[in-house]
């Protein structure tokens, strides 16, 4: 490749393989997210984030005459 293709990232990557990269949404406050953690009680659940701080989420769970809010891990929810 020549270095006009390459980043300035001293040709780890090309430009084109950055391009391509997988774009996933960020979770943020008022995101509906789905638990994925197979060891939860909570996994497949989905819900609303309420606040974030640091690695973990606040995470509300409505369900009929029920509500729970639960702090999970980040790396353990999948955006809806």
């Amino acid at each position: 490749m020549s270095s006009a293709e390459r980043s300035a990232d001293n040709g780890a990557r090309s430009v084109r393989e950055r391009a391509m990269a997988p774009a996933t949404s960020p979770i943020l406050p008022g995101s509906t997210v789905t638990v994925s953690d197979a060891t939860s009680i909570y996994n497949g659940y989905t819900g609303f984030v309420q606040r974030i701080s640091g690695e973990r989420a606040a995470v509300l769970f409505e369900g009929g005459n029920w509500d729970k809010l639960v702090t999970l891990r980040l790396k353990d929810l999948q955006p809806a």
